[in-house]
């Protein structure tokens, strides 16, 4: 690795700059939201889906800063990664909040929470998950294999594969699924088909970290 010049520092820390504002002003946004929460309960989850879809985009201004670093300065920048792996937490965490956190809920223990939300249309649902996988996979990326938080990583993917099972509504999507003129048909599918490929992963990655426990 070639000497970090005291040029390289002002231009990464220049470039640093710009996403660390962006991240502060997108906390105090939540910031205001929760006190909005705090004295209104009325739509505190679709609230709480902005929140999480908030802290899905400063995971990536995180990410954006460890870039920036590893391109200006060759290194990586463990504490914007540590801070994005932290932030990811709290966006599943604000989805635990509205649809539950339990692996193996059943559809009529969701039906509730199912309905406070029955606004957000499927698509919405779908992008959302997604969005938040792609940003669990960036910053698990970033880390890379040999990172000390490699298997803590296995607990956020769990966490993260029980918020995407239990936001998808069976009840309200299954007539879509077997539907083919329904407009909603081909994301019904492709959402279900990524729960179970979730529910996989996470199933495959938490025998892996028992078995490598079981054997020191």
């Amino acid at each position: 690795m070639a000497k970090i010049t005291n040029e390289d520092r002002e231009l990464f820390k220049k470039e640093a700059k710009q996403y660390e504002d962006l991240i502060k002003a997108e906390l105090d946004k939540e910031k205001e939201m929760l006190t909005v929460i705090k004295g209104d309960s009325v739509g505190v989850e679709y609230k709480k889906l902005i929140l999480a879809e908030q802290m899905i985009y400063i995971a990536t201004l995180y990410n954006a800063i460890n870039s920036a670093s590893v391109k200006i300065l060759d290194v990586k920048n463990n504490d914007a990664l540590n801070e994005g792996r932290k932030i990811l937490y709290k966006s599943i965490i604000y989805l635990e909040e509205v649809v539950s956190n339990i692996i193996n809920a059943a559809q009529s223990d969701l039906s509730d929470k199912m309905e406070a939300i029955a606004n957000t249309p499927l698509e919405k649902r779908y992008f959302l998950i997604r969005k938040l996988g792609l940003a669990i996979q960036m910053i698990i990326d970033a880390f890379g294999d040999n990172s000390k938080w490699k298997w803590s990583f296995v607990e956020l993917e769990g966490r993260f594969a029980a918020v995407a099972k239990n936001f998808y509504d069976f009840k309200a999507y299954i007539k879509a699924y077997f539907d083919p003129s329904n407009p909603d048909n081909e994301n019904s599918i492709l959402y279900l088909r990524l729960i179970r490929t979730l529910l996989d992963k996470s199933a495959t990655a938490y025998r892996d970290k028992y078995e490598l426990s079981s054997r020191r």
